[in-house]
């Protein structure tokens, strides 16, 4: 069994050749075309000069073509790196420039809306458009997906090995532009395989692709599939209905969403014979009560919380078994990986003590892109147990702030660049928002910090109340978080939103959009101060 990314899909091919491996609306492909079209692609980017370690990028949809292109990148030697198609086109032509991507595989309109970029790229050699070229004039040239794939000649000699990078994933900062994460091919090939022990995959599973190809967590619904030879079904969804539609139509046993998505599928009317195997959860806490809703509509479907960072994929998960017991928590450390809680001075933090997430194993990414500095603040050497080692190994430092209960069960504090520092106490938000949505009547909430003149920073709390739900009295709301929570924990600031909460292009609440509408939220208070 190789230990290279695109030879997830060569060995299945090998094995099963005639089992379906990827849907992609009315196209389906069984493993052996799959790896055929994969290595097509591979000899295609070899044919345009795409180098060892070079860049592919793909800013596609979840198509046929957005897959065969990373993959068969990575199976010529280069470095895919997967752009969300939500984003813009200033967005789109940083990431091309900050990693130099050589090859660019988009849409024939989403060239059109990167034609200024692309001519501030000038180490972009050639797109190639899913579709019809003519009549491009553009510089670098731009070509077909199909008149690409003619160029392929015999398959690529293989140029790589286990320990080099196979993609970059650009994650968003709470500081400055994106920032792009390095994986190896032993990286993501280690993730599957350890998601697909716990979450007991097989050849027999269908997984549907729901989240962006450029999320880590999306892209592993793929490596997951391909491992187990069993069928990725790509889903470009408009509304939460077509996900259930979906499920329904393609017979579907695994679903990953992140909490917002979770939100709206909860309510919805999902069939009594539903084939779900088990859901999953990552990207933020899922709210109980979505949770409870998720689990009396899909009675059959294991639920499985996780926890996970781009840096390193994934960290934990929390076996079905015992959501019951400590469904707040973020479980323990997924196979083949070691996840520790650790003081600011290193050492090991007692049971219930806060402390730094630090993931060391296998999935531990290659560090930042172009980036030594912001390298060094995350990923740092880690003293080996074992006597007799002299060489450190390298750890990811999350910036997450968790704790472990006696039981060695984990659960998510914070984001230290997230904590609210008000009144002398240090509060985390997603306590304060647990409590919002436990209360009847709010569908979303956030919270967050904005300057106050005496509090240093006052808590400031945006909810949504859904399609149907009337509006909140903001004293009843306010007094009602008054009997949960502590009071230096209580929202000093109420507001409405008038529909769902801004999403960022990984689906998840955007926080920093939401923190800086309301920075000012204090400001009359600051005057009367000064």
């Amino acid at each position: 069994m190789s230990e290279l990314i695109y030879s997830l899909i060569l060995d299945s091919a090998a094995r099963t050749p005639t089992a379906e491996a990827l849907a992609d609306r009315g196209r389906r492909l069984d493993y052996a075309a799959l790896a055929a079209t994969v290595e097509r692609a591979a000899g295609a980017f070899a044919a345009l000069g795409l180098g060892r370690g070079e860049r592919v990028g793909v800013y596609l949809e979840k198509s046929v073509e957005n897959v065969a292109a990373m993959f068969g990148a990575a199976a010529a030697g280069g470095v895919f790196v997967p752009v969300n198609p939500l984003l813009k086109a200033a967005q789109v032509g940083h990431i091309l420039r900050d990693c130099d991507v050589r090859i660019l595989v988009t849409s024939p309109d989403r060239v059109r809306m990167l034609e200024a970029e692309l001519a501030t790229c000038p180490a972009v050699r050639v797109v190639i458009v899913t579709g019809s070229a003519e009549g491009s004039v553009l510089s670098p040239p731009v070509i077909g997906w199909d008149q690409a794939l003619e160029l392929a000649g015999a398959a690529p000699v293989q140029r790589v090995i286990d320990a080099d990078m196979a993609a970059i994933l650009y994650t968003s900062g709470s500081t400055g532009k994106p920032k792009g994460v390095v994986l190896s091919h032993r990286n993501l090939v280690a993730g599957a395989r350890s998601v697909a022990a716990y979450l007991r995959n097989t050849a027999a599973d269908r997984i549907l692709a729901v989240l962006p190809l450029s999320f880590d967590y999306g892209l592993s619904q793929l490596t997951t599939a391909f491992h187990c030879g069993a069928t990725a079904v790509l889903l470009n969804h408009l509304l939460p209905r077509d996900v259930v539609r979906a499920v329904a139509e393609e017979r579907i046993t695994g679903l990953a969403a992140v909490p917002p998505l979770w939100m709206q599928l909860a309510p919805l009317s999902w069939p009594k014979d539903c084939t779900l195997r088990y859901f999953t959860n990552s990207g933020g806490a899922m709210p109980r009560a979505t949770l409870e809703a998720l689990r009396r509509a899909l009675p059959a479907a294991a639920p499985y919380l996780m926890y996970g960072l781009t840096e390193a994929f994934r960290s934990t998960y929390l076996d079905p078994s015992e959501i019951d017991r400590r469904p707040d928590s973020i479980g323990q450390a997924i196979p083949n990986a070691e996840v520790l809680v650790l003081r600011p001075d290193g050492t090991e933090c007692a049971p219930d003590e806060p402390g730094e997430l630090v993931h060391r194993g296998a999935l531990v990414a290659l560090g930042y892109w172009n980036d030594p500095v912001r390298t060094a603040e995350r990923f740092k050497p880690f003293a080996r147990r074992e006597p007799g080692l002299p060489l450190p190994e390298m750890a990811v430092w999350s910036g997450d702030t968790v704790r472990r209960d006696g039981d060695g069960f984990l659960y998510f504090v914070s984001r230290a660049d997230e904590m609210i520092k008000t009144s002398g106490y240090r509060v985390s938000p997603t306590e304060v928002e647990e409590a919002m949505l436990a209360l009847p009547g709010l569908a979303e909430a956030v919270a967050f910090g904005a300057p106050h003149p005496v509090l240093g920073q006052g808590i400031v709390a945006v909810f949504w109340t859904g399609e149907q739900a009337a509006p909140p009295d903001t004293n009843a709301l306010s007094a009602a978080l008054k009997a949960q929570l502590p009071g230096y924990m209580v929202p000093h600031r109420l507001i409405m939103h008038g529909g769902p909460l801004p999403r960022n292009p990984n689906g998840k609440i955007d926080r920093k959009q939401l923190a800086a509408q309301h920075a000012d939220a204090f400001a009359e208070r600051r005057e009367l101060a000064a």
